[in-house]
């Protein structure tokens, strides 16, 4: 009788430490299942950031880049147009060549405000010049037109000593003035021929989607 409660309780602590095990096994897997997600979780989750961060630094090192070279073509352009402000009162030193500048200019004023009695502001110095470039103007004017036109000038207005050159146009009572100076046509060129003047100078713009 011993003999076999003893073999009975045997056999119960086996299939007990059998079941122990079985657990244990289900539970050991369980929680390395766990852990296992736990760390693939936690890697996804530093690899975005890493990721993330990476991404943050190189936009803001393209941006940092991106702005340098804009500025170092700002400071080339600049450059351009300062050595064409310089260069401005040149054109006013060949006097035959500055009369048939001043003859256009006018002429171009004409046109634009066709009344047949406009005044002219002008430099001091260049009175003579545009009293000549005057009756030039008129002449063509009244060619091409077929109507005549009277253009003074307007000493009580003139333009100020320090400009390179060019003139003022004024019509309608004073009301209406085309400004031709050398300083208001150099700027003028600055807005409308930068575009073209950025491509020859840095090629076309990859970004650009629209051209006028």
């Amino acid at each position: 009788m011993t003999a076999f409660i003893k073999q009975e309780a045997e056999e119960k602590a086996r299939e007990i430490e059998i079941k122990a095990n079985e657990e244990f096994a289900i539970e050991k897997s369980k929680l390395v299942r766990q852990e296992t997600d736990a760390i693939d979780s936690t890697y996804q989750k530093k690899f975005k950031q890493a990721t993330m961060s990476q991404q943050i630094a190189r936009s803001t090192v393209a941006n940092k880049t991106r702005l340098r070279v804009l500025g170092a073509r700002q400071v080339l352009l600049d450059d351009i147009f300062e050595a064409a402000q310089q260069r401005l009162g040149a054109a006013s030193k060949d006097a035959a060549r500055y009369e048939k500048i001043l003859t256009n200019l006018i002429l171009e004023g004409f046109y634009a405000l066709n009344e047949p009695t406009l005044q002219v502001r002008a430099r001091k110095a260049d009175y003579k010049l545009v009293a000549k470039a005057l009756e030039a103007a008129a002449k063509e004017y009244e060619a091409k037109v077929g109507k005549p036109i009277t253009g003074t000038i307007d000493e009580e207005n003139s333009v100020a000593d320090g400009s390179a050159g060019g003139v003022v146009i004024v019509g309608f009572g004073g009301k209406i003035d085309i400004d031709n100076t050398f300083e208001a046509r150099l700027n003028l060129l600055r807005q409308s021929a930068l575009p073209a003047m950025r491509e020859a100078l840095f090629g076309q713009n990859p970004n650009r989607k629209f051209f006028d």
